[in-house]
């Protein structure tokens, strides 16, 4: 048996969303949020980015896929998720962990003698 969450609209109608495809769509985004953040971490080491302007990459990489997303969902994003806002800050520290980890790593391969 599926589980349904229900949502109240501006016109008072209940949207039923099904569990089971909150969650595939939720592992999905988990899923481009660690591809975008490890590629972005090895964009930022090879670029030789370093302090605050490398966590500035991060943020647009973040920001940029969130739009990436909304532009793939259209304009009925809400078919798809509960919320906008949840796309862009869901498993943000995560992301940033992986993001650190590649940007060391490819900043040391390149940059260090």
């Amino acid at each position: 048996m599926t589980k349904v969450a229900n949502k109240s609209g501006k016109s008072g109608d209940m949207t039923a969303y099904s569990e089971v495809a909150l969650r595939n769509n939720a592992a999905i985004v988990e899923y481009c949020r660690t591809a975008m953040a490890a590629l972005s971490g090895c964009t930022a080491g090879v670029l030789g980015l370093s302090g605050l302007y490398g966590f500035g990459f991060y943020v647009l990489a973040v920001i940029g896929l969130w739009i990436l997303l909304l532009m793939r969902a259209g304009s009925k994003w809400n078919r798809y998720f509960l919320n906008r806002k949840s796309l862009l800050t869901n498993n943000f520290i995560g992301g940033l962990c992986t993001y650190v980890l590649f940007w060391t790593f490819f900043y040391t391969m390149v940059h260090v003698y």
